[in-house]
């Protein structure tokens, strides 16, 4: 996707970066089960520092839906907008296992195999796509979904724009309008929702259209 935005930008791999695709995207690194949400959020703010953002518009994919409130939380003066692009955003206090969709939990209660990948996350892909996706994906933090959420200290005039993904799978249209409703939630905040016809991993079947969203925003 990254070709079609017309700003600097930057793709911030969270650690461990070893899990990120690759030969080591299976392993489970040292150190990773006692990785934090505060330690995501260290990656992106570090990788901000580095690429000279002081002020940066914040995009999160699903499961980075719980880094984007922390890091506007963190250093709320830097992030110029958060744009939600499918992701969790979990009521304040609650994790992000609780936003999970119940019907998602059970579809890989018995494992991310290929043909769960491939059915929750490249329903709407080519078979090149598809092999994309396979090839990449792999372990991760999920401790980090049982950390409760804080918004605290999230200015509540933050511009905030939800992108609702029509056709995904993983996490479905009642849990994407969860997430938009537990952000609506914040005392005198307001979340523009912005729908794409698109599966879960729309950064790869639908590029295009979700840098577009992307340039109009910043």
């Amino acid at each position: 996707m990254l070709p079609f935005v017309t700003a600097p930008v930057i793709a911030v791999d969270l650690p461990p970066v070893s899990i990120r695709g690759g030969p080591g995207r299976h392993e489970m690194p040292p150190g990773i089960d006692a990785l934090q949400l505060s330690d995501w959020s260290d990656a992106v703010l570090a990788a901000a520092d580095d690429a000279g953002f002081d002020r940066f518009v914040l995009v999160g994919h699903s499961l980075a839906g719980l880094t984007l409130g922390d890091v506007a939380r963190r250093a709320p003066e830097r992030v110029a907008h958060l744009v939600f692009v499918s992701a969790l955003a979990p009521p304040q206090g609650e994790n992000g296992l609780s936003a999970m969709a119940p019907e998602m939990m059970e579809r890989v209660g018995g494992g991310l195999t290929d043909a769960v990948v491939a059915e929750l996350f490249c329903n709407d892909m080519d078979d090149a796509q598809t092999r994309f996706v396979l090839d990449h994906f792999g372990t991760d933090a999920v401790q980090i979904m049982l950390e409760p959420v804080d918004r605290a200290g999230i200015p509540p005039a933050l511009p905030t724009t939800y992108v609702r993904l029509s056709r995904d799978q993983a996490l479905t249209r009642s849990a994407q309008d969860a997430s938009i409703a537990a952000l609506r939630a914040v005392p005198g905040g307001t979340v523009a929702v912005i729908d794409l016809d698109s599966g879960h991993n729309a950064m790869i079947s639908h590029p295009a259209e979700l840098a577009a969203i992307l340039n109009a925003i910043a």
